[in-house]
């Protein structure tokens, strides 16, 4: 059974559902950005406080700090993890290589959750997210398909790439996610 695992897909994909659902059902780490981002905020840590200063200038919180943090967490499992939405691009996928080649923890699957732009569109907006309107999610998915997609081809030539069809039951998903674990 693989234990170091990312997830890759648009906003929508249901990256986040999929990973949490493994994470529970394997013990596995589910480490996603936002929610380590927002964690270390809460524990006032040292990153944290830096974190909470660069969101309240509205600027981004810059690919080290993210993959400091990132590493923070890696190297306290032992069971495994699931990276969801990240790395975004890749300049994060190298710098996020050389971290996992460094503590000995290399990739081993990466999912890609792939799902037609129109269902997308339509998940988003059922969703009911009061910034989530046609044109804001098209705006998220052009910058998406600029930075994350050439990620696809990256982890392909890698040979880590498994393809799911995200356009179907939870169940299946999980299912076909699972089968492709072995």
């Amino acid at each position: 059974m693989k234990k170091h695992l990312l997830f890759l897909g648009a906003p929508g994909a249901g990256k986040g559902t999929q990973a949490e659902l493994l994470s529970v059902k394997n013990s596995y780490l589910h480490l996603s950005t936002g929610e380590l981002l927002r964690k270390e905020i809460e524990m006032k840590t040292k990153l944290g406080i830096q974190v909470k200063d660069i969101l309240n200038r509205g600027e981004l919180v810059s690919d080290e700090i993210v993959l400091e943090i990132v590493r923070k967490n890696l190297v306290q499992d032992n069971k495994g993890w699931i990276l969801d939405g990240y790395p975004r691009n890749l300049s994060q996928a190298n710098s996020l290589n050389e971290v996992l080649t460094e503590i000995n923890q290399p990739l081993e699957v990466v999912f890609y959750l792939d799902i037609p732009e129109e269902v997308l569109i339509k998940r988003l907006l059922l969703r009911g997210r009061k910034d989530d309107n046609e044109e804001t999610i098209r705006t998220r998915l052009n910058i998406y398909k600029k930075t994350t997609e050439p990620l696809i081809e990256y982890f392909k030539d890698l040979s880590l790439l498994e393809y799911i069809d995200a356009d179907r039951d939870l169940k299946t998903i999980s299912s076909d996610i699972k089968q492709k674990m072995a």
